[in-house]
């Protein structure tokens, strides 16, 4: 069972699970978090306890609670990742996001699977495959352009398989599931949650002559998504399910992103709503918040939306990988201590904590973080502000450089703060009874609850104001998870009902519907696969396919595959080999590619893809140009260190010695 095509789900990130909770509160239809272990973010795990309060708080408005079990496992794994599955499955969890084929080859509870975007789904064929094997949600790959979203949805069944897309955060480069510089240089490898973020260092191009093309440019970095303006048109190429990136993000940013996408999703939902083709949110009540979401607010390498319209030239955030946040102003004047500002804005306030930057001469980011900021002339926006490092450290400051604020301590502030209100609405009915009066709660979801009293009745002095009383009355639900669309009074007389009565009766009605709501949530059901088994879409599969267990290798020779080598992290392919596949093309960035020079006189015919080199330190990475299907791979070969160190565990973990794994790799390892 998938969504059904007529609803929309904003699906959210959570580190944890107050994280999670806020997310529920802000408006998300569903919430996708790491549980113990195996869950491809090795720093942002979470106990089953924990998940299971998620779950019970986001069942309360029929949100969904899905944790990610999306690693390749080693065969020593298979059964803790079984028993990790059972559990998660008891707390209440509506869903495993998973990568490994080899766990559709155990014994896992009956919970419905969504393939992890680490399963690289770019095909139609791909795609269908994954739909008739039983997975009931598929995370598209982030490289596709509308259409191919479309043939997609053309080529599955939207009944038997949702169609999901990230719409927000940050960027991997590379093909999810296809990155291997991690595990070459470091041996931590992204596939198993411990990826060392190589796409974001600075390299030096060079082009196949030893000519620099590029000096200390961040050429793999991306800036971070953001599909804001192309909702609709997801929408209309068969995407069900908005994903925000961020399971390493923080409460103010879970809360901002989520509020901002539930904003445009309900604005969608409403201006469809008279169209052929109208739509729903997925989940129940509805939010307000007390800010007005702002996705420039939030930590960004400045905003893309990456292929889905068609390849563009400012995909990358070469300068920088960091926050340069939004332009406020200029420097006018400096001080021993100081650094006068004017602003663009005369309405813009600085604060003590702000966090400001700017570009220095090699355009590096430089940070200067405000201690004291003093207004000179708030007027004309003139500002004095005291940094907290001295001005020495502040690298090519001077006047006339253009300052950015990424920080803003007053907004930070706000989402501090209970920022949201997330209500079910609910009819109420009030009825007098032969000894008594009845109180009928009847929520948006159709589930109903009926409390009663007895109560010896007197008729009111005031009819009117008694009546009013009554409804106002009713109508306060306080801290409850409900508030009152409306209350229908419905006696033979305006009887006086004293507070004292009705306070009660309203806590009792209103505890009976929650009551009625959490037996009445029905479970997602795992879909079965097709039988006989349906063929992969090739029949020989390389390293890139990620089988490191014998279960994966079972699951890919049921469906047909004839030859299947090992991944990556087996240690067993030791020479120049792809380590990262890309849509990103840094010829193209860089104005290089040959299909830019085709048609320009004097240069057509002189512009060739051959290869270029990433040099980092002693670090150095080929560039090969597939232009066929517009592709980059970037080449390189597992280090001889981490090669022995990488077999060692795989023999110790054979063995029985569990696997240790580092935040970052004891240098006696390597021998140092």
């Amino acid at each position: 069972m998938s969504l059904p095509d007529y609803q929309l789900e904003l699906l959210a990130p959570a580190r944890d699970a107050d994280i999670g909770i806020e997310a529920i509160n802000h408006g998300a239809d569903a919430v996708y978090i790491g549980g113990p272990s195996f869950g491809a973010r090795s720093s942002a795990d979470n106990g089953v306890a924990d998940i299971a309060r998620l779950a019970q708080h986001a069942h309360r408005f029929n949100s969904r609670i899905f944790v990610t079990l999306n690693t390749i496992l080693r065969d020593d794994e298979l059964e803790p990742a079984r028993k990790l599955a059972w559990q998660l499955y008891d707390a209440g969890v509506d869903a495993l996001i998973i990568q490994d084929m080899g766990l559709l080859e155990i014994d896992l509870p009956p919970i419905q699977l969504h393939a992890s975007t680490q399963t690289d789904i770019r095909t139609p064929e791909k795609a269908r495959f994954l739909q008739d094997v039983g997975l009931s949600q598929i995370v598209l790959a982030r490289e596709l352009t509308l259409q191919q979203i479309a043939d997609i949805r053309a080529a599955t069944n939207p009944e038997l398989c949702t169609l999901e897309f990230f719409v927000h955060g940050a960027l991997c480069v590379a093909y999810s599931g296809q990155c291997y510089i991690s595990a070459a240089h470091t041996g931590r490898s992204a596939n198993r949650g411990e990826c060392s973020q190589a796409c974001r260092l600075p390299y030096q191009v060079v082009d196949s002559q030893g000519r620099f093309v590029a000096h200390d440019k961040h050429v793999l970095s991306m800036k971070d998504n953001n599909q804001s303006e192309n909702l609709a048109a997801l929408v209309d190429a068969g995407i069900r399910s908005f994903k925000i990136e961020g399971r390493y993000k923080d409460m103010g940013y879970v809360k901002n992103i989520t509020a901002h996408y539930r904003r445009l999703l309900d604005e969608l939902v409403e201006n469809r709503q008279d169209s052929d083709h109208p739509y729903a949110r997925v989940s129940s009540g509805s939010t307000t918040f007390t800010f007005t979401p702002d996705p420039d607010q939030n930590f960004n390498r400045e905003f893309t939306d990456y292929f889905v319209q068609g390849r563009k030239d400012d995909i990358g955030a070469f300068d920088s990988p960091k926050n340069p946040g939004q332009p406020i102003g200029y420097v006018t004047q400096m001080g021993p201590n100081w650094v006068q500002l004017e602003l663009n804005d005369s309405s813009l306030q600085l604060s003590n904590g702000d966090g400001l930057c700017y570009y220095d001469l090699q355009k590096e980011l430089v940070g200067m973080a405000i201690n004291r900021a003093e207004a000179i002339n708030a007027a004309r926006g003139q500002w004095r502000v005291f940094p907290k490092d001295p001005l020495s450290a502040l690298k090519d400051l001077r006047k006339g450089v253009e300052v950015n604020r990424n920080r803003d301590v007053n907004w930070v502030r706000v989402l501090e703060k209970k920022s949201s209100d997330r209500r079910i609405g609910v009819w109420a009915r009030l009825v007098e009874t032969p000894d008594g009066m009845a109180l009928t709660l009847t929520d948006e979801d159709g589930f109903t609850a009926t409390a009663q009293t007895s109560l010896r009745r007197e008729v009111a002095k005031d009819a009117s104001s008694a009546l009013d009383a009554l409804r106002d009355n009713i109508s306060k639900m306080g801290a409850t998870i409900f508030s009152a669309l409306d209350v229908q009074v419905e006696f033979s007389q305006p009887w006086f009902i004293p507070a004292s009565v009705l306070n009660p009766l309203r806590r009792e009605a209103l505890e009976a519907l929650e009551r009625t709501r959490a037996r009445g949530f029905v479970r997602l059901e795992r879909r079965q696969a097709l039988e006989p088994p349906v063929p992969y879409p090739e029949d020989a599969l390389s390293y890139l396919a990620n089988v490191f267990n014998q279960k994966a290798h079972d699951f890919y020779a049921r469906h047909g595959v004839k030859v299947i080598s090992p991944a990556y992290e087996a240690v067993e392919e030791l020479g120049d080999v792809s380590l990262m596949i890309t849509k990103h093309c840094v010829r193209f960035s860089l104005s290089l590619c040959p299909k830019q020079a085709k048609g320009v006189t004097g240069v057509q015919g002189q512009v060739k893809a051959e290869p270029l080199q990433l040099i980092n330190g002693k670090e150095k990475l080929t560039l090969r140009f597939d232009c066929k299907p517009c592709e980059m791979h970037v080449v390189g070969k597992m280090k001889t260190s981490v090669a022995n160190q990488s077999r060692k565990e795989l023999q110790d973990a054979r063995s029985g010695t569990p696997l240790t794994f580092h935040k970052t790799r004891p240098k006696q390892e390597f021998g140092h």
